[in-house]
């Protein structure tokens, strides 16, 4: 390798071929977002040049080292259903040194992403995947796929309030779309509210519920799309089969091909 050199790999001949961000993304290595970081961070390089731009596309002919090693070859799609307990961060590492879902992990599982996120204190239902790209299909608005949650509250609420929340509302100048809201049960002060959404920003469930006088004091995510959480232990992780997300995302599979 020649350290020095830093222009992108020049596609001369006209060879197809995908984006390096996209490439790394499909080899489970990391999300396509923190490949082009790598890329600007110099850990990347094809053919023995040091990549300083993501705007690189490569083959199957291309030599593609990251950190010193070579890129593995795409694997196969895989999905997981993991039971997140609350005290876990949604990240690789914790500057403040909590654990993390990665910490806690069967040492079976391979190198694995998560699709999005759940804050520390929220439980429940955490999808995995070891392709970068299926990751962010299954994160984007436009996927659309309903979240759903149920909520335990302090506070006093009813069903025609929560109904009113099909409005969607503004919280601290973010503009939340509407989401769907039914009283389970009241327990003391508390209530039990089931929830269901389609955008997923930070803290939304919370956010909305302190905005109707509510505060949430447990947060369990239930499904996401077509996946159930179920009767899965905390801790526990199972596979998704190949052919459910053959049926239920015909049209990634489809591009991907």
């Amino acid at each position: 390798m020649t350290p020095t050199q830093t222009s992108p790999h020049d596609n001369k001949e006209g060879k197809k071929g995908e984006r390096i961000a996209k490439v790394m993304a499909r080899a489970g290595l990391c999300s396509r977002r923190d490949a082009e970081r790598w890329i600007n961070e110099g850990r990347v390089s094809v053919n023995g040049n040091i990549l300083t731009t993501p705007a690189c596309v490569v083959s199957d002919a291309d030599n593609i080292i990251v950190d010193g090693k070579a890129l593995p070859g795409k694997e196969k799609s895989r999905l997981f259903l993991y039971h997140k307990p609350a005290g876990l961060v949604t990240s690789n590492k914790d500057e403040q040194g909590r654990d993390t879902v990665f910490d806690k992990m069967p040492k079976e599982l391979p190198r694995v992403m998560t699709v999005g996120r759940l804050d520390i204190n929220t439980e429940g239902l955490l999808l995995l995947t070891n392709d970068g790209e299926l990751a962010r299909y299954l994160e984007l608005p436009a996927t659309g796929w309903k979240r759903q949650y149920r909520v335990r509250a302090y506070g006093h609420t009813s069903e025609d309030q929560l109904e009113k929340l099909k409005k969607g509302l503004v919280v601290d100048g973010i503009r939340y779309k509407g989401i769907e809201a039914s009283l389970e049960t009241k327990q003391g002060d508390n209530c039990w509210i089931n929830i269901s959404l389609r955008e997923g920003k930070n803290r939304e469930v919370r956010n909305i519920m302190k905005a109707i006088g509510l505060e949430v004091n447990r947060l369990i995510r239930t499904s996401y799309g077509p996946f159930h959480l179920g009767k899965l232990p905390k801790s526990s992780v199972t596979e998704v089969k190949y052919k459910m997300m053959l049926d239920h995302m015909p049209e990634f599979f489809d591009k991907s091909q």
